[in-house]
């Protein structure tokens, strides 16, 4: 592996200070949402002693070995260490973690797109003139912004969340309650309603009483949630939001039970045992270290085929529910996607396909790989905010019967 961009260049710093910007660039990566406490700061201080600075691209990736614990966390780091140290000014102007405006105005006219965490991470924080503005702007958020800003977080896009904006979101994400309908089993047990005789229950009964008289016996089937199989994107495409949606689906496992999950990029991986640990930080850890093809490309073919072949029948009896979470977009130009997928319908009492691409109005079905999907998905739903995941409970919790839950587009 080579760094992204030129590896050949030399990082200089100014004659002992490299430690001090060291410092700054893990206060940074805290800001932007990795876990960088002092322990891992002081470890790559030491650890670009032994590596040296002669070479830019052995200096990346002495700090990457350090701050980047997950697959996940790649992008973040990648893009914060860009921008940090791009030049020898730059890392002057960041020893007290104060950026001009002049220097993100030349970080946006460089870079085509910067994370909303990053960007926050950088910019500098204004002090207020005087304690009776602090007073005052402190009042007026509590009195009159509180209601809003949280039907803002409800509707904000995940990509667009600042950190503090994605905890509040994986704190209500936590609390979230995906309710699925019970369906009838073949499994049968005793009622006082009138459905279907119990002959066996009703002769014992008649017997008892001598034979004078018959009085019926009924039963009904039973009524079960059936099981939940997720199946995630987590290409490079939908890095954004599998992040956020691995919290949801920890959440499901952690609810329920018969939550069956993969994710896949290039390939199939199950992570069903590892979602159903406690602690979510140990489970995205875990993930990490799992998952080999985190914010890769995508064979979404391939990968359904593997699920087809090797899983379907495990987990997809009962009348399982599918939710398939993608945004359609295959590496492989939908290479036999339309035949597996048409078989993962046949064998699932539901499919949905949450997309996150949906959110935008002038959205059309024009990838090959969208192209082949719709025609098997019963329904087709966005994925992007609280609010879309709150109306997939209502979806879920909704009769089987029900028209209005069915959205299908014109492929």
């Amino acid at each position: 592996m080579t760094e992204k961009g030129n590896s050949n260049r030399t990082v200089t710093a100014p004659p002992g200070t490299f430690a001090e910007n060291i410092i700054h660039f893990g206060r940074t990566l805290r800001r932007a949402g990795l876990p960088v406490g002092p322990g891992k700061v002081l470890e790559a201080i030491k650890a670009v002693e032994c590596a040296g600075l002669e070479r830019r691209d052995d200096f990346y990736w002495t700090l990457h070995s350090i701050f980047v614990n997950r697959h996940d966390q790649w992008a973040l780091f990648d893009q914060a260490f860009h921008i940090f140290w791009k030049n020898p000014d730059i890392l002057k102007k960041m020893m007290d973690m104060m950026l001009p405006t002049t220097f993100l105005d030349q970080v946006n006219s460089d870079a085509d797109e910067i994370s909303k965490r990053l960007s926050q991470a950088l910019a500098p924080d204004e002090a207020p003139s005087s304690d009776t503005e602090t007073e005052k702007e402190e009042i007026e958020i509590n009195a009159e912004l509180t209601t809003s800003s949280n039907e803002l977080l409800q509707t904000k896009d995940f990509e667009d969340m600042s950190v503090e904006e994605a905890e509040e979101a994986k704190k209500a994400i936590k609390s979230l309650k995906l309710p699925i309908r019970d369906v009838k089993t073949r499994r049968l047990k005793p009622t006082g309603r009138k459905e279907r005789v119990d002959m066996r229950r009703t002769l014992r009964a008649s017997q008892r009483a001598g034979g004078a008289s018959i009085a019926l016996k009924f039963k009904a089937p039973v009524k079960k949630h059936p099981p939940l199989v997720i199946l995630c994107d987590i290409s490079g495409s939908m890095s954004q939001y599998s992040r956020m949606l691995l919290h949801f689906i920890h959440a499901l496992t952690n609810d329920r039970d018969r939550v069956h999950t993969f994710v896949f990029g290039t390939r199939l991986t199950n992570i069903t045992r590892v979602m159903r640990y406690k602690d979510v930080d140990e489970t995205l850890n875990e993930l990490g270290e799992k998952v080999e093809d985190w914010s890769g490309g995508t064979r979404i073919g391939s990968t359904i085929s593997d699920f087809n072949k090797n899983w379907s029948r495990r987990v997809l009896g009962q009348g399982a529910v599918v939710l398939f979470i993608s945004d359609g977009l295959d590496r492989d130009e939908a290479d036999g996607l339309d035949v597996e997928m048409d078989r993962l319908h046949k064998s699932c009492r539901q499919l949905i396909w949450l997309n996150p691409l949906l959110r935008y109005d002038g959205f059309e079905p024009k990838a090959r790989g969208i192209k082949a999907i719709l025609p098997h998905v019963d329904i087709f739903k966005s994925v992007h905010n609280l609010k879309s995941l709150q109306d997939l409970a209502d979806v879920l919790s909704a009769p089987e019967n029900s028209g209005n839950s069915i959205r299908r587009l014109a492929a």
